[in-house]
């Protein structure tokens, strides 16, 4: 099987994955005395939860979750292209879709307002996906973590591509 992988043609204006994280703080609407009252950017709230369940440094719960923004950001630009994420980069998608009103307020920005499915299957791809979407998000101009995109190479969370609007 061929997987082409085109770059994309619209794209947000910042390629910075703190500051579309953070973008999304003015479109939460739901349960905002959890998510907004504590005076946490959404970034660091997303920082934080990873650290109290997944890693034990800032430093890479910010690895984590960057990538992961970025992997969500190109599957929403780019609903055509299959892409998939390793296990590392995963626990922070994982983050940001568990905490609900924040990611119902990033499918809002960045999906127009659709919610984006997350439906991986069980078994794991072992074809260099996860290798082939770390190039994808450089040709959508972000600077994706080599570490942790080698790190799982071609061991990849695959999402089915035939669920509609699923990443």
């Amino acid at each position: 099987m061929t997987v082409m992988i085109e770059k994309p043609s619209t794209t947000t204006r910042s390629r910075d994955p703190k500051e579309l994280l953070n973008a999304v703080r003015d479109r939460i609407e739901h349960l905002t005395v959890n998510v907004l009252d504590d005076g946490m950017s959404v970034w660091d709230r997303e920082v934080a939860l990873l650290l109290r369940d997944e890693v034990d440094t800032r430093e890479t719960a910010e690895r984590i979750l960057g990538n992961a923004v970025m992997y969500m950001i190109a599957s929403m630009e780019n609903p055509e292209v299959h892409i998939g994420v390793g296990k590392i980069v995963d626990k922070g998608v994982h983050q940001v879709i568990l905490d609900t009103p924040v990611y119902f307020a990033f499918c809002d920005l960045y999906n127009g307002g659709r919610y984006k499915h997350h439906a991986p299957f069980i078994q794991r791809r072992t074809d260099g996906m996860v290798i082939r979407t770390a190039d994808f998000l450089r040709s959508c101009g972000f600077s994706p973590d080599e570490e942790l995109w080698a790190k799982d190479g071609a061991d990849c969370s695959p999402c089915d591509s035939k669920v509609p609007d699923s990443h």
